[in-house]
């Protein structure tokens, strides 16, 4: 089995894969100041609560934004797994081509879940991530990934209110009732999940006049359980989109028949 880790800002979520495809998968916080150590600890702990062992596993990729975590997650693949791991990036051997200007820019997420997508689901498509950023993705007739559109995220707009504005409480991310607030924790919430739902469709409805064809629309990432149900232009939610990119990665670099997997998964 092997394992994929991607690390955003504030989450990291964690996959482990059998020959069957994805088995398990658990998410924690981002914590730059983790060492590798603590790190396998914790793993090996979600693993031994779910009857696996840490030591098994003989395979590890990682997509990172966080450098710091980069590193931390390679030491322990390396001193703790005895693994060389795969680190992706825009040299990574992904197997669809990268059209931005200036490649190595693009966030290793936003690669995965491009991957993730040209694999899955049919092309031109649109990728919705609900993160610490809230990123749009395109991808071509052709599955080529694009480029996109990065937006502050809800947990970072909602933090924004909190610091700058004295009288504005922290609120819980969830759509209220109604759009027209009748106090200010419902009004802060309104704001907040529909006005991100409607930014996301505006640039949904921009995507697709750039794009031309009928691209499908895929929402992921931690935040789109609060957030999509309240746009129109997504039409499916993948919570495993970046998980199930890794996996698909991990297989190509490693050698493996991706497409004769992909049927033998699907039945």
């Amino acid at each position: 089995m092997f394992m994929g880790i991607d690390v955003g800002n504030t989450l990291t979520a964690v996959g482990i894969f059998a020959e069957e495809g994805l088995e398990n998968h658990w998410c924690i916080s981002t914590k730059m100041e983790r060492t590798a150590e603590e790190i396998a600890l914790i793993l090996g702990g979600f693993m031994s609560f779910s009857g696996l062992d840490l030591r098994k596993v003989n395979g590890l990729i990682i997509s990172s934004v966080v450098p710091e975590m980069t590193t931390a997650l390679a030491r322990m693949g390396r001193e703790v797994l005895n693994l060389d791991p795969i680190l992706v990036d825009s040299r990574t051997d992904i197997g669809i081509p990268i059209l931005y200007e200036e490649p190595k820019q693009v966030g290793a997420d936003r690669l995965v879940n491009a991957v993730a997508v040209v694999n899955k689901y049919r092309v031109p498509a649109v990728v919705v991530d609900f993160g610490t950023a809230t990123t749009l993705d395109a991808i071509s007739e052709e599955g080529g990934y694009l480029g996109g559109t990065i937006t502050p995220g809800v947990e970072i707009s909602a933090d924004a209110l909190f610091h700058h504005a004295a009288r504005l409480p922290r609120v819980e991310i969830k759509a209220p009732q109604r759009a027209i607030g009748r106090d200010t924790v419902e009004s802060i919430q309104a704001g907040l999940v529909f006005g991100t739902a409607g930014e996301v469709d505006r640039l949904v409805e921009l995507f697709k006049e750039e794009l031309g064809g009928d691209p499908i629309v895929i929402a992921t990432g931690g935040l789109a359980p609060s957030v999509v149900p309240n746009c129109r232009t997504v039409d499916v939610h993948d919570p495993l989109l970046t998980l199930e990119g890794l996996e698909i990665i991990y297989r190509r670099v490693k050698g493996g028949d991706v497409e004769r997997w992909e049927q033998k998964r699907r039945g």
